[in-house]
């Protein structure tokens, strides 16, 4: 059966940062699965990519998951706007069972709901740095950061890495 990556998502996500890492993913055979507020509901990306979610928040079970999928843009603050505090929740499950979690650009910001950084190296958009580091984050400025079962990317210049680690962490 082949390993399933939940991707959260919503409106204003940097387009390259879904296509990228769900095609690298797919290409070798894992399955991935968009979570976002509304099943069947349509999420616009910055540039106009669209993308269908798949399964709702509120319906979705982390432990269903091999992996957590988060790209960046301004998807992750909508994301940490949600007043119930969901998609951290959901975050949390993979970020303290170490399962595979992986995030670029802005979002790692979802993960500071964790309150699981202290202590873990991590990377993201400049402008994202200090809000890690204030959540206990050791912050790198590297194309990857890995440790142990998160990994982190600054921008979308990073692509390349950052889908060879994340394909590699769930081959291993």
């Amino acid at each position: 059966m082949a390993k399933k990556v939940a991707i959260i998502l919503a409106d204003e996500f940097e387009d390259i940062e879904l296509t990228s890492p769900k095609e690298a993913l797919e290409e070798v055979g894992f399955e991935t699965e968009i979570i976002g507020d509304t099943a069947n509901a349509e999420v616009v990306g910055k540039h106009g990519e669209k993308a269908t979610v798949n399964v709702s928040i509120a319906d979705a079970k982390p432990e269903d998951y091999d992996a957590l999928l988060i790209p960046g843009g301004f998807s992750p603050d909508h994301l940490r706007g949600d007043a119930e505090g969901r998609y951290g929740a959901f975050a949390k499950y993979f970020t303290k069972n170490d399962v595979p979690t992986f995030a670029i650009c802005h979002g790692p910001q979802v993960l500071i709901d964790t309150d699981d950084l202290n202590g873990r190296t991590l990377t993201a958009v400049l402008n994202v740095r200090k809000d890690l580091s204030n959540a206990g984050a050791n912050v790198v400025d590297e194309s990857v950061a890995v440790d142990k079962n998160i990994v982190t990317s600054r921008t979308p210049d990073d692509l390349d890495d950052f889908n060879r680690e994340i394909v590699k962490q769930l081959e291993d």
